[in-house]
This record gives structure tokens, sequence and C-alpha cells, in this order.
């Protein structure tokens, strides 16, 4: 796990190692056991180490041969199988995967190795006899990697302060990426919050000519949906949890110590399960969230687990006073506004971690791959819902539930009602869509002061929906989920905020082989009727207690609706203040205090609309105003 860096010169020999090492300095958190330069007439690549497998020297990146130079930001977990399978083992100097990597290319070719690894990675490999570098992320975008294309120079970076040191470059907050944000509460897609910076795509290969500039984009390790009925439930279950266990094993090869992020809910717990049968002992750190709100609190679940399983546990308590030293860090990790309020606690978990582990396992992925969220059996629902009339539906049910008193307890009833009777009368993709959207389209122009024309949000929906291979409809909601939800909002969380106190995050669940049998898994066994991941409950039914395996998800989020409107109003009120707001040039100070007054009077939630206006504006002053955050 690591930061990289690089460019390639447009315009000439250029030497920009000045500029490389400032940019690694920016990343020093994601590499603080070592760096390295590589340098040639047109290409510059850098690396920033934090060393987990082979800690020596022979590690140390870039890793070079006389046609190949590389770095890489992550971990490719099946490297000892392939250098036996491809018998490279005898040009091998180190235990490194990038190792590994390596020597893959050079002997399979590009194509074929990302054919054949599985990890988490971003990566860089120049070959200059052929004058071009390659660009790659991995499928489920898991690795960061930004890209700034300018005149004469086009550079990468693992982070997006690490281009704020570009020479002559000024950050200017990108409009479009805003109009997505407040319906997502993050950034979707190759957009970043600033203008001239995009993101490599999950699973997109770029190879960029050194000489021109020019980029062919591809991509690699797509999943197909491609269903076997011939797969009995028993096989499923069976063949999935192999796959699992096979996958924490390879994710718990590390030479530094390994902790696993522990909610007590049915993925985090089933690889903390997975651990110690693999490993044969208890001998592992645990991490769990608490909060004194107790439909947000998981704490006590996690806890039964790591009694059941006889873990090193550890519980740490988010208070509402936290936030306003916090929440100013948590963005500066992250570099773009973020309003998932899962980011905040999981910033302070690493932090407690960093005491005992560099290496964190994640239940990420899980509710993607098994099929977990509400959104899901509510499209199973939506179906049975339609054939009321339509008058009824929208004359009777919507007006109903309309008046439902607000509570800001945890997907209350009348949120998730609220929600669902709007968003049942659109097609499969844009309900999707409206059960997640944070600010509809309609009352955007109340918040934004207007710029030139944006498509809507649900079109992205629409069109990962229609983009999608399948004729199910499950599977086509989790191919959205993994276009947008997963690699833009749950990724961004997992790799920065534990990257902030240089720690790696792993994700057993995003393994390749097994996302790629469960896309041949018959629909029906991921969602039973109305509950999620009947697959994964099974399989992990003899293994963990009752209490975890048929327990609701909850997932991680902060109470902010109710600390907006009581302990941390008055932080809400300073934050969006009418003066700080207009500062920004782009947010209407009116619209935004209406949102809070009627959020403060109970009128309506706009809990997720405020935490993700908050966000926004701590960004804009720290990295287009120059404020600082501390």
């Amino acid at each position: 796990m690591c930061g990289i860096a690089g460019y390639i010169s447009l315009a000439g020999p250029i030497d920009q190692a000045q500029t490389l090492r400032d940019m690694t300095a920016r990343m020093r958190h994601r590499g603080p056991d070592g760096e390295g330069l590589f340098i040639d007439e047109l290409v510059g690549l850098a690396h920033a180490r934090l060393s987990i497998i082979d800690r020596t020297e022979a590690g140390r990146q870039p890793m070079s041969t006389p046609r190949t130079h590389l770095v890489v930001n992550g971990e490719v977990y099946n490297h000892r199988e392939l250098a036996t399978q491809f018998e490279i083992g005898g040009l091998l100097r180190s235990r490194s995967d990038s190792e590994v990597l390596l020597h893959l290319i050079e002997t399979i070719g590009m194509e074929n190795t990302l054919a054949s690894i599985d990890g988490m990675y971003a990566f860089a490999a120049y070959e200059p006899a052929h004058h071009r570098l390659h660009l790659v992320r991995d499928p489920f975008g898991v690795k960061p990697l930004f890209v700034m294309r300018r005149r004469d120079h086009i550079w990468f970076a693992s982070e997006l302060k690490a281009l704020m040191s570009v020479p002559g470059f000024t950050p200017k907050a990108s409009m479009e990426a805003l109009h997505h944000y407040l319906s997502l509460d993050y950034i979707p897609g190759s957009l970043t919050a600033f203008e001239g910076i995009e993101e490599i795509r999950p699973g997109t290969w770029w190879t960029v000519d050194t000489r021109t500039g020019n980029v062919t984009q591809r991509t690699h390790s797509q999943t197909t949906w491609a269903t076997d009925e011939s797969i009995t439930l028993e096989d499923a279950v069976h063949e999935s949890r192999s796959l699992l266990q096979r996958a924490v094993r390879r994710q718990l090869v590390a030479d530094v110590d390994v902790g696993i992020m522990l909610s007590g809910g049915l993925d985090s717990s089933s690889i903390a399960a997975m651990a110690v049968a693999e490993t044969g002992s208890s001998d592992f750190h645990t991490f769990s969230i608490g909060f004194s709100d107790p439909s947000f609190n998981e704490a006590h679940h996690g806890g039964a687990v790591a009694q059941k399983l006889g873990t090193k546990h550890h519980t740490i308590n988010v208070r509402p006073e936290d936030v306003p030293t916090t929440l100013p860090l948590v963005i500066a990790g992250i570099d773009e506004p973020y309003g998932d309020g899962s980011a905040l606690p999981t910033y302070l978990l690493a932090e407690c971690a960093k005491e005992h582990v560099t290496v964190l396992l994640s239940g990420e992925g899980g509710d993607e791959m098994f099929s977990g969220y509400d959104t899901h059996a509510a499209a199973v629902v939506r179906r049975r819902y339609r054939m009321l009339p339509k008058w009824i539906r929208t004359s009777l049910v919507r007006p109903l539930v309309n008046r439902l008193r607000v509570r800001h307890t945890k997907l209350s009833f009348d949120f998730k009602a609220k929600r669902f009777a709007y968003g049942a009368e659109f097609d499969s993709a844009r309900s999707h869509f409206a059960w997640r959207e944070v600010v509809r389209e309609s009352d955007k122009s109340d918040l934004v002061i207007p710029s030139s024309g944006q498509s809507p949000t649900y079109a992205l929906f629409e069109a990962a929906y229609a983009a999608c291979a399948s004729p199910n409809e499950l599977q086509r909601l989790l191919h959205v989920d993994r276009t947008f939800h997963l690699p833009d909002d749950l990724m961004v969380k997992n790799d920065r905020m534990t990257m902030a106190h240089s720690i790696e995050a792993r994700v057993p669940f995003c393994d390749r082989e097994l996302v790629a049998y469960l896309a041949k898994v018959p629909p029906r066994f991921l969602m039973n009727g109305l509950t999620p991941k009947q697959l994964l409950r099974r399989a992990m039914a003899d293994v963990l207690p009752e209490s975890i395996t048929k327990r609701k998800k909850m997932g991680l989020e902060m109470p902010y609706s109710r600390w907006m409107r009581g302990p941390l109003e008055a932080f809400t009120r300073s934050v969006l203040d009418p003066d700080r707001v207009q500062q920004t040039g782009a947010l209407k100070a009116d619209g935004v205090t209406a949102l809070l007054d009627e959020h403060c009077a109970m009128h309506k939630d706009h809990g997720r609309a405020l935490w993700g206006l908050l966000n926004w504006v701590l960004w804009h002053e720290h990295y287009i105003q120059g404020h600082s955050t501390s």
C-alpha cells in the first residue's frame, strides 16, 4: 500500500524531480516508510512506500528492468500462485507482489496480466522503447488514481492533494460535480470536485503515448452476468463460502499486524470468523464504532462477536463534540466534499487502530456482491405495489405517508415510507436512484446559483442500468451499485480514512473469483423474497450466532440529523452562516438557511442534505478559498 505519482512531459525534456518530491510529500501518510523516483527525458515516476510485504530494500519502488518501470499502490493477492504458474520465480529478487506484477507485464503482456491478477491496485507501468505509459485501476475502484491533463504535461497521483503541487495549477470548483454531489452526497464517475482533474474509472486501463499525449482507454476484468441455472442453492452456499474463505486467506498475508473492522453486522462478522478459522487463532485486534443513540449503535453486536471469537476488541465511541475538530481532518484526508456520515467514525477508528495494526480487513462490498440493501427489497415490493391503481397510490397513499411525523432515528419508518412512495412511481433504474437521492432535481435550483445546464443525476443510474447485459432486475441494480455507490462512496471512505493513518484496508468481498462466481448464481438465491443476503446468511449459519445471521442490516452512519438540531446546531449554523455560504459563489444562502430552519423545526428531515452542504462549504474554504483546516 503506497502513494504513486508521475508525469509525462509533452514539451520535451524537463526535469520535474522537485515537483514529484513535493507530490509525494503531500502523500507521506500513504507511504511513511520510504520514497523513490525514476526520471528520464519525458517521464517521471514517484513512490511513497508503506511496507506490507517484503519490508526490505528489495521491495523498494519504482521497480525497473531494462524494458519497464513500475510504481504500484495496492496489493496483488495471488502473486505467489502467478509466479509459479508463469515460471517467473527465477527472475525475482524479492518477495514483493509488485515485482511479480512487473515481470508478469513483461512475460505475458498487459492484457493477460490484467486477466490474471486478483487484488486492489492502481499502477503506472512505463515502457520507454514503445513510447507508452500504462495507467491501470482495479475492477472495483478500491485504490484511487487521478489524472490532470494540461497542454504541456499529463500528471497523475493517488490523491488529489498531490496534484495541488503541479506548477501553475489554480484549484477551481467543478459545478458539474456539485450538481451531482447534491443528489448523492458523493461525486460520481470520472468527475472530481476540481475542474481539470479526472479520476480513472474502476476496471479501466489507459495507455498514453508519451510523444503525443494521446490516450487509449480500455476496460478490463468486467463482471460477466451469465446465470447458471444448474447451480443449486446448496452448491451456491458451499462454493460462495469456500471462495470467501479463500479470499480471507489471501488477504491475511502480510509482514505486519492485521486487524479487522468489526461492526457486528453480517459482513464484518463473517470476515472475522473466517480469519480466526483460517489462522486457528483469535490473536487479532478488532475494532467497533459506538454511539449513544441506540438506533445508530452497533457496538454491542461487534462486542458480542468479538467475545465469541476471543479477539482483542476495541470500541471507539463517537460523540457530537468530536465533529467540529475531526470533520476538517476528514475533508483534508478525502480532498473532496463527501457527505457520507460514516467517514468521520471510520477516521476515528483508524486513528485508534494505528496503535495496534498496519492492515485492516473490511466488510465493504458485501452488500454489492450478496445483495444486502433495503433498496433491493424495495424493488421487489415496488412491483407488487404498482398493481394498485395509480390514483390510489398518488391520491391516497402518498398524501398519507407525507403526513407522518418526522423522526430522527436511523432509517425511521416515516423516512423509508416517504421515500418509497415517491420513488415507486418511476421505472426500475430511476426508482433505485430516488430511494438514494439526497436533493431532488426540482429542489437544486433553490440551493445552487444557476450555471450551465446539467443533465439530471438519475440519468447516470439509467445509463448504467441499461448498459448491464443481464436481463434480471436485481443483477442490473447490483451493477448500478457497483458502478457508483461502491467505488465512489464506500471505497473513497475505506481508502482515504485508513490511509490518513498509514493503514492499508483490504476488502475480501471484492475478491475476483468470488464476484465472478456470484454473477453466475441464480439471483433468487441472493434475495429470497424480501430477505437480503440469503446466500451469505446460510453460508455462515454454523459459524456465527443466529443473532448475527438473522439481524437486519444497519450500516455505519452518524446521528447527524438529531445532532444538527441539538448539540451541533451552533456548529452547523456557523458553517452554513449566510456570509460563509455566499462566499463560495455557488450556493444560495437563503435556500441553505431555509433548509436548516425547516430541519431544526422538525418539519422535514433534511439531515443528509445539510450534512452534505456542510461538508461542501468546509471543503470549498480549504481547497478553493485557501482557508486552513487546523
